[in-house]
């Protein structure tokens, strides 16, 4: 409870601390996230592979995708708790479970210790990466929108998303010293440290994370014993359609991996650009993303979520051929300003406002379930997009091509999807996701509980 709030009142609004807190937690889970996924594309096919290869590359790249599988399972089990117990309670969870996965796969012994064990332990790792992931995102935008205003809601929730390109950005900062290293220092003890390192930043998201209090929305549900006892149920009854939509929508997340994960490879291989100039390339297009972001968060609470997401998905489909093109230019300027044009100024503008967005499609006893679910069931696509383009020759010379259709056709589905949904700009926040009938004309909003 905040110490401000009158005895027996539940406390007032926070935005500014939830903001904060929702971006450094999404630091922290995914540093921790990202950090698997240039160690999937650069180091993991020598250590837990026996022959590092193309097949080598392609299960590696398998390995990042295995997390996308448990998200949906976490979505339905940290939804669950997320609408009975509370947003700040899961997150708390979400954090350490992340934190702890992290540092152990900095601990795992190679293929030549144990064999195929290794890569049976990484993927069981990565699993509870994703278990832990499943809840961030939708736990920080839940508590996030709740906090915020009514007519800055998106750009409170986009700090949500900022925080996963600040964590991008920590995760490759780290890795590039690495990658500089001799082989013998690399693939040994090298490669393990960034994932140590993790332990550090969820010890100081935890502290900052833990002052936060619980929303006011919830709050005052609890105490009015309003909590509905089967979240899901109430969900998949009055809100399918709205789950379809946010899993159409979230196609649009396949994006980041194509860039961060994919493109990096193709570089390598095909482009023979240098890893450390791979990792900087994240680095410059995820640095402009945490000032781009929060400017496409403002932009969308003056003329609304669906314009401002579509755009990003739309110029992340015209941009990227020419980003993966540029990397066989030799030109690495060019690179760089095709990386930034891609990310920060095409993908940011879907990515900053997909919280918002998302999440007003629900009401709120139903939110954190909603978008855990809608969301981690659309993530899929994202997991597996990598290994899927590698499969299909996106990592052979003129692979590029095929990468921008794949790239051009989730997409499409994410802006036509998008275009279904009901704009919620002028929406107030207690009449999120309520039907029409459940506010009639003049009378008080309804509580988003009952």
């Amino acid at each position: 409870m905040d110490a401000s709030a009158p005895a027996g009142k539940a406390p007032g609004k926070s935005p500014r601390k939830a903001a904060t807190a929702s971006f450094m937690g999404s630091a922290v889970e995914y540093y921790d996230f990202f950090i698997f996924g240039s160690a999937a594309a650069l180091i993991f096919p020598r250590v837990f592979f026996p022959d590092a290869d193309a097949q080598a590359s392609i299960m590696s790249l398998a390995t990042f995708g295995f997390a996308y599988i448990a998200r949906p399972v976490g979505a339905v089990i940290l939804g669950h708790f997320g609408d009975k117990v509370g947003r700040q309670r899961v997150l708390m969870f979400t954090l350490l479970l992340m934190g702890g996965s992290t540092f152990l796969i900095g601990c795992l012994p190679d293929f030549n210790t144990i064999g195929w064990w290794a890569p049976a332990l990484l993927v069981f790792c990565r699993l509870m990466q994703g278990l832990s992931a499943a809840g961030e995102q939708a736990g920080a935008s839940s508590m996030t929108l709740e906090h915020a205003p009514d007519n800055r809601r998106s750009f409170f929730t986009s700090w949500t998303l900022t925080g996963t390109q600040g964590g991008q950005i920590l995760a490759a900062l780290v890795f590039i010293p690495v990658v500089a290293l001799p082989d013998e220092i690399k693939y040994g003890i090298g490669w393990r440290i960034p994932f140590w390192l993790s332990a550090v930043v969820v010890v100081v998201t935890y502290f900052i994370r833990r002052s936060l209090h619980e929303t006011p929305t919830f709050t005052e549900a609890k105490e009015r014993n309003e909590i509905v006892k089967l979240p899901v149920g109430v969900l998949l009854k009055d809100h399918w359609r709205d789950v379809l939509r946010v899993v159409c929508c979230a196609f649009i997340a396949a994006v980041s991996t194509v860039y961060g994960t994919l493109a990096i490879k193709y570089g390598t291989e095909v482009g023979s650009v240098n890893a450390d100039i791979t990792l900087w390339l994240v680095v410059a297009g995820n640095f402009v993303a945490l000032f781009t972001q929060p400017l496409f968060g403002r932009l969308a609470d003056r003329i609304g979520r669906r314009p401002v997401f579509v755009y990003g998905a739309v110029s992340s489909a015209v941009i990227m051929p020419f980003y993966l093109l540029s990397m066989e230019s030799g030109n690495t300027l060019l690179q760089f300003a095709l990386s930034i044009a891609v990310f920060s100024c095409g993908y940011a503008a879907a990515n900053a406002v997909w919280p918002s967005f998302y999440a007003e499609m629900f009401s709120a006893k139903v939110r954190f379930s909603g978008l855990a679910i809608g969301t981690q069931l659309g993530f899929l696509m994202a997991g597996f997009a990598p290994s899927i383009v590698a499969a299909i020759g996106g990592l052979e010379p003129g692979g590029w091509l095929v990468t921008s259709y794949f790239t051009a056709a989730i997409c499409a589905i994410a802006a036509v999807s998008a275009l279904t949904a009901k704009e919620t700009v002028h929406v107030p926040t207690a009449e999120l996701g309520l039907r029409p009938k459940a506010v009639p004309s003049g009378a008080a909003p309804a509580n988003p509980y009952s």
